[in-house]
């Protein structure tokens, strides 16, 4: 279950909230929403691909599974495998709530995290806020990556909706073969190179000035990463097998 609430302070101002230990809570997840300042580290991690919203609307994520229900980046133990880890990730068990009649998020956290304490001692604990009423100083740090990752996903969902008027989407049957597997992923789209290559000056001008082009190169740039993908199952099973 998941519950976000509103960080209140008189929900939440005698309680506590505790840091993840791990990354067991992003076991399941198969992707992970990016925004594009994020591109330039995500490309050395995962392979980039774009799902559909709705129709003609889409959404750059991480690939972080070749199947539903088993994050290839999360080990056993619920240590990360990889390099970097997307904001979504980092932020937990933060995240923005909207509430009625106010157009901006506001910071909400998941009670059903198990992270949210009465009390509690120790380097993982932190406080929700100081003692003159402002979000504390960690609470404070996340709010403000939470609101930047807002802002950045906004402005990366209009440079993608460029590329997607300007037709160089495509779907992207992604197969690749593991050990003496063959694994079909569905629901990916990824940028058509050659289409894009083949845009007229005024359309390719106009998603230069949209910061679509360095969405699309870094999407086409990250597709080589499929083959890290591969070697982490086959690291997976071997954790598995010494667990």
């Amino acid at each position: 279950m998941v519950k976000i609430v509103a960080v209140d302070r008189d929900r939440h101002g005698r309680k506590r909230w505790r840091r993840p230990n791990g990354y067991g809570f992003a076991a399941n997840l198969n992707v992970a929403p990016l925004g594009g300042s994020e591109f330039s580290q995500a490309i050395a991690t995962f392979p980039i691909g774009f799902v559909e919203r709705s129709p003609g609307s889409y959404m750059p994520v991480a690939v972080l599974a070749l199947s539903k229900g088993g994050n290839l980046f999360v080990g056993p133990g619920g240590q990360w495998l990889g390099g970097y880890i997307p904001t979504v990730l980092r932020s937990y068990p933060f995240s923005l709530v909207r509430t009625d009649g106010v157009d901006e998020g506001v910071l909400g956290i998941d009670e059903d995290s198990g992270l949210v304490v009465d009390n509690g001692e120790g380097e993982s604990v932190e406080e929700f806020f100081a003692a003159d009423g402002t979000l504390a100083p960690t609470t404070k740090a996340i709010a403000e990556l939470i609101h930047f990752s807002e802002r950045d996903q906004l402005t990366t969902a209009r440079a993608v909706s460029a590329l997607a008027d300007a037709g160089v989407i495509k779907p992207w049957p992604l197969t690749m073969r593991v050990g003496d597997q063959q694994i079909s992923v569905s629901g990916l789209h990824s940028v058509d190179e050659a289409a894009l290559n083949a845009l007229d000056d005024a359309t390719f001008l106009k998603l230069r000035k949209a910061s679509s082009l360095v969405i699309a190169y870094g999407q086409l740039l990250s597709m080589v990463q499929v083959h890290g993908l591969a070697r982490l199952i086959l690291m997976q099973k071997q954790m598995e097998a010494v667990v």
